[in-house]
């Protein structure tokens, strides 16, 4: 029998992930550049789906009924994740991108969310993966996130940080020094 306690998380993280899907699919007024990498757009979709569907399974396998405690704390991360990455995309405006792609008359974003960490999308992702498994109580699959997702924002921080200090130099290596990479830990 489907109850509420059974329907509630499974209906949860089914509307964060096509949210998140939805919101990647929306066309924004951005200025094109040279792409430098596409893989790790593709390596986040696969993570990501991964640990959506293994939020789902081990919540029907193992721990199908609702849990209110990670449940709530499951939805706050995933509102902070929508919350930071907007603001996130806001700040960059024209300059947003899905992939890394510095342009030619790219601004050196400090505002927004970037006042406190220098990849504040990354760390709203991780939020969001987060929020999957807590939602479902899928405690194993949050060891999926540091084995198939924190590997691929390792690389794709890498390349970024290369590009922005190609692309900025000791303005850019100064922010480094102040600012955290993805955990707001200085205020």
């Amino acid at each position: 029998m489907m109850t509420a306690g059974f329907i509630l998380p499974i209906a949860s993280v089914l509307a964060i992930y096509i949210a998140r899907l939805i919101e990647l699919g929306t066309k924004r007024n951005v200025v094109a550049g040279k792409i430098r990498e596409n893989l790790t757009l593709r390596l986040f979709l696969l993570a990501g789906t991964i640990i959506f569907l293994g939020s789902i399974a081990e919540f029907i396998w193992l721990r199908p009924s609702l849990r209110w405690g990670p449940f709530v704390v499951g939805w706050v991360c995933g509102l902070a994740s929508f919350t930071i990455r907007r603001q996130a995309i806001a700040a960059l405006g024209r300059f947003w991108s899905l992939h890394v792609e510095i342009r030619e008359n790219h601004e050196f974003v400090q505002s927004g969310p970037f006042r406190w960490v220098r990849h504040p999308a990354y760390f709203s992702m991780i939020l969001e993966l987060l929020a999957l498994a807590l939602i479902c109580n899928a405690f194993f699959t949050l060891l999926l996130i540091p084995l198939f997702f924190v590997p691929v924002l390792v690389m794709r921080i890498r390349i970024e940080e290369v590009a922005l200090v190609e692309k900025f130099g000791d303005a850019y290596r100064t922010f480094q020094r102040t600012k955290p990479a993805l955990i707001p830990w200085k205020w």
